[in-house]
């Protein structure tokens, strides 16, 4: 009888005393779960949107420092120029004058040159006219 039961899908009756025992059926499914994808991408998006502007800000203060060190090598430069050719602090000087013996590229901001100092004392400004781009 308990085979027939067994295939007719009926439960067998359980002696008195008898526990029976639940079967975990564990999956052959290896994976992710659509939960712990998304937090997964969720992690990622929040790391993104805090590395990111901090990113930006590096760039902008790499590129703030670097103009700053072009316009010291343009000062420095007319100022050895200056030595050499004992010229006063109120005369002019040109490009040429500069390169390539006392400065071997002229330098620029972004895509702008530097414009020459007018005069031996002037200091050099940024091409770009951005505020704190200054000696």
């Amino acid at each position: 009888m308990q085979i027939f039961g067994d295939i007719l899908g009926s439960k067998p009756e359980k002696a008195k005393g008898e526990v029976r025992k639940m079967k975990i059926k564990k999956s052959d499914n290896r994976g992710f779960t659509l939960v712990e994808i998304m937090i997964v991408v969720a992690i990622i998006g929040l790391l993104a949107a805090i590395a990111i502007p901090n990113f930006i800000k590096a760039r902008e203060t790499a590129i703030k420092n670097a103009c700053i060190a072009n316009m010291k090598q343009v000062e420095g430069a007319v100022q050895v120029w200056a030595i050499d050719n004992a010229k006063a602090g109120t005369d002019t000087m040109a490009v040429g004058d500069l390169t390539p013996d006392y400065i071997k590229r002229w330098p620029s901001c972004g895509a702008t040159a530097y414009v020459v100092p007018g005069t031996v004392n002037a200091t050099p400004a940024c091409p770009q006219t951005i505020a704190d781009h200054t000696i």
